[in-house]
């Protein structure tokens, strides 16, 4: 059982259900996620002051949908549901749920009951996010309706005398007006949480963990150098000390200078620091492949392949330690949500590797609480507020077969972009940005003679968790002076584009 409050969020199968969890934690109220189908025993185990039911994409009175244990609303813990964790929760305590014949998707006028908890101190009118086809047509014995729209008659319901309480839409989008302040209410008004998880409280626990989990034995840490892996060696650093051996490995695929960059931060901090240069080995094994999730296992094995070749240099290393956070996780496949991508340090893992366990201290913290835990260790600002970085690197970057000219050339290009951006002033501003290679070429005209050079892409994003994202909108001039000097400047490049896809439904990554 956890030392401090903790709220139990099941999966129902929504691709984007770990947003709730990052809200829920950004209000100082710490969260795990764990399948639908282990409720009952998380529910001993954790000993939760508060249950959410996340969406998912079935319709519930299909009899191979996720149903909820009954027993879970005798145990006198406070629920609430979303989307289809309203449906759920309805249809178990003997509502109806009915296919409508208009259906809401998207930015919905919401009309909200003052009177409740959830809604207490909100204005009675604002947009909240529906993304539904069902909705519940009629109430459980005991619930009221405490919101509707022009289209839904039941958006939110409620039972406060035995705490359970249901919306139609999702809070935990951004696009929700007050979206926040309704899990708050039921966090703190409904709940009874007091707000203890801080990023201090993590660091301190996680150190005693991994203190009494590694005792004497030897951990080798998988560093590229991003932020995710230089908060974790400075975790490990913290528990274990000279027993950790921090290894970089230079794929090759590294941004401009980043390989000398990255030792040279590591060059003064209190850590056994081996970097393996290993360029012409990643870019063998990539030759010819052109498929991207192809690419990310390649990559992730010939990871775990020089990690295991430097542990027999060091002798009998028990641990492999990852930076792998909760994004990584979740896009990688979690519960019965889908996979969008493989991440190579999540599921581009081989079936075999020769180390007793894999260490992920990180696994299930966000991208702005990695920065946090960062600064709470005392990693320099310029190491925290690195911009993230792939772990496969530019191989994800360059689109199609990876090869030395290709990555040349976006080096070149993407060094210039984030010059630019940074010349600026823009570089906190944007969340992260970087050039992509497209693979495809187009006709251009320089010096007065035809070309037939690449076409390269602009991508920039901003967002407070990584799990959506916005477009950025860089100013036109910034982007003209960067179109103009990778045209200028960049061998083999004559045409530029700017991404203006957000996330969803575009990933941040082009691959």
């Amino acid at each position: 059982m956890p030392a401090h409050q903790t709220v139990l969020i099941l999966d129902f199968g929504g691709q984007y259900n770990q947003l709730i969890a990052r809200r829920v934690r950004e209000l100082g109220v710490y969260c795990e996620v764990h399948p639908y189908h282990r409720a009952m025993e998380k529910l001993a185990e954790l000993r939760p002051i508060g249950v959410i039911f996340t969406g998912g994409p079935n319709s519930v009175y299909l009899p191979d949908s996720p149903h909820m244990d009954p027993e879970l609303f005798r145990r006198g813990v406070p629920v609430l549901g979303i989307c289809y964790g309203i449906q759920a929760m309805a249809y178990a305590l003997g509502g109806e749920i009915t296919t409508p014949k208009t259906q809401e998707y998207g930015r919905t006028r919401t009309f909200y009951s003052g009177d409740s908890l959830l809604f207490r101190g909100l204005p009675q009118e604002g947009i909240s996010w529906m993304s539904h086809t069902d909705y519940v047509s009629r109430l459980p014995e005991g619930f009221r309706k405490t919101a509707h729209t022009d289209t839904t008659p039941v958006a939110a319901m409620e039972c406060p005398e035995k705490g359970f309480y249901g919306l139609q839409f999702h809070p935990e989008v951004l696009h929700t007006e007050n979206g926040r302040e309704m899990l708050k209410n039921f966090l703190y008004r409904v709940c009874g949480a007091k707000g203890d998880w801080t990023m201090e409280d993590f660091a301190q626990r996680e150190v005693v963990s991994l203190r009494k989990k590694i005792g004497d034995r030897r951990v080798m840490l998988a560093l590229s150098g991003g932020v995710d892996s230089s908060v974790c060696a400075a975790l490990l650093s913290k528990a274990v000390g000279d027993r950790l051996t921090a290894i970089f490995v230079d794929t090759g695929l590294m941004r401009k200078n980043e390989g000398d960059e990255v030792e040279a931060a590591f060059a003064s901090m209190p850590i056994r620091f081996v970097r393996v240069n290993a360029g012409e080995r990643f870019l063998g094994r990539l030759r010819g492949v052109e498929d991207p999730e192809q690419k990310r296992k390649i990559i992730g094995e010939e990871f775990i392949r020089v990690f295991e070749e430097e542990a027999k240099k060091i002798g009998a290393v028990d641990f492999l330690a990852q930076g792998t956070i909760y994004p990584d996780v979740i896009e990688s496949g979690l519960g019965d949500a889908a996979v969008i991508k493989s991440h190579h340090n999540v599921g581009g893992l081989p079936d075999h590797v020769e180390f007793k366990e894999i260490l992920e201290p990180l696994r299930l913290l966000f991208k702005d609480e990695i920065r946090a835990l960062g600064l709470e260790l005392g990693l320099p600002e310029y190491l925290v507020w690195r911009q993230p970085f792939p772990g496969p690197g530019l191989g994800v970057r360059v689109l199609g077969e990876v090869t030395p000219e290709k990555v040349a050339i976006l080096q070149d290009a993407d060094a210039i972009f984030r010059e630019e951006i940074a010349r600026a002033g823009l570089d906190r501003e944007i969340s992260q940005y970087f050039a992509v290679l497209t693979g495809t070429r187009s006709v251009g005209v320089m010096g007065d003679g035809r070309t037939y050079d690449h076409t390269l892409a602009l991508r920039g994003v901003t967002t407070t968790d990584f799990m959506t994202a916005d477009w950025a909108r860089i100013p036109y001039d910034v982007l003209e002076r960067c179109s103009g000097r990778i045209v200028n400047e960049v061998r083999g490049v004559n045409r530029v584009v700017y991404d203006i896809t957000s996330k969803p439904p575009g990933t941040i990554e082009w691959e």
